[in-house]
């Protein structure tokens, strides 16, 4: 579980900074190794990713003792204007599993096969 994750070729749909506060959103307490797992990065790149939504007002995080919690600002808007208007809780209605862990919103039993 040490390794570096095996790295993606192509095009994605979704940026990691997406796919990051996806994670996050489905585990507010998520470890950033557990978030790398989960996105196929490194720590390292989580990290920076993580730095890089506080910076800009989309995350921020209290301690409590060597646990982090994170909170998303569900209301902030999202960066691209071609996205003017959304906010980062109807990008994390689409991304975030439910809560029942039966996927994501819209898909159905074969879409996970």
């Amino acid at each position: 579980m040490g390794g570096v994750p095996e790295p993606h070729t192509g095009w994605t749909f979704l940026t990691n900074h997406a796919r990051v506060l996806a994670a996050i959103a489905d585990d507010h307490n998520a470890r950033i190794r557990d978030i790398a797992a989960h996105c196929r990065l490194t720590e390292r790149a989580v990290q920076k990713i993580i730095a890089d939504l506080e910076q800009a007002g989309y995350l921020s995080h209290s301690r409590e003792g060597r646990t982090n919690t994170y909170r998303i600002e569900p209301g902030k808007v999202l960066r691209h204007p071609a996205e003017a208007g959304l906010t980062v809780a109807s990008l994390l209605s689409v991304l975030a599993r439910d809560e029942a862990g039966q996927g994501r919103p819209g898909e159905t039993v074969g879409d996970r096969g």
